[in-house]
């Protein structure tokens, strides 16, 4: 009587375990299924490599080169400078911001679908430097020359795309930005 009840016991404990096995492992496939579909909605990974380019009567006479890595649409960022102290009124001081931004971001993979071997792009380069100064200028605050482009944009993967470009006002200086976007994977 007692082996029959031991027997019964370890009976109803092995279709416990295998219901509950059965259903642990609905539930990890059921995340598997949704981590995949998660996968196929989010972009593919790329690397974005951005040159700016700095010329003067239509010759380079400076170049940049920044990169970065992409995967998710909420973009990524590059921030490089100086912070300048500029002195605003009489012992109150004010830092600018001098130097390079660059945000970017790629479109949803349903905006990507039908694109191919392209990619859609969102991108805000922000430049800033010192201006070459006036000599009979006079103060001691800094003259400070800044470029803005935003753009939207088809890329084709692995040909360079020039976004925008911008003159100097100052000088017979222009600035380009390109973008040439290389597939990780």
């Amino acid at each position: 009587m007692l082996k029959k009840t031991m027997l019964a016991v370890a009976l109803a404990l092995s279709v416990i375990a295998a219901g509950a096995g059965r259903n642990a492992w609905a539930q990890n496939s059921g995340a598997s299924k949704a981590a995949a579909d998660d996968e196929e909605k989010a972009p593919g990974a790329y690397r974005v490599d951005f040159l700016i380019s700095e010329l003067e009567d239509g010759k380079k006479i400076n170049t940049r080169q920044y990169s970065m890595n992409l995967k998710s649409p909420d973009g990524n960022e590059i921030k490089t400078g100086t912070r300048v102290p500029v002195e605003v009124k009489q012992g109150e001081v004010q830092y600018l911001d001098v130097g390079t931004n660059i945000s970017c971001r790629l479109k949803d993979r349903a905006d990507m679908a039908s694109l191919g071997n392209s990619v859609a792009l969102n991108v805000r380069a922000e430049l800033s430097n010192f201006a070459d100064r006036d000599p009979l200028a006079q103060g001691s605050h800094p003259a400070i020359r800044q470029m803005k482009i935003e753009a939207s944009t088809i890329a084709s993967v692995g040909k360079p795309v020039v976004l925008g470009s911008a003159d100097d006002p100052n000088s017979k200086r222009q600035f380009q930005l390109e973008v040439t976007v290389t597939r990780l994977r």
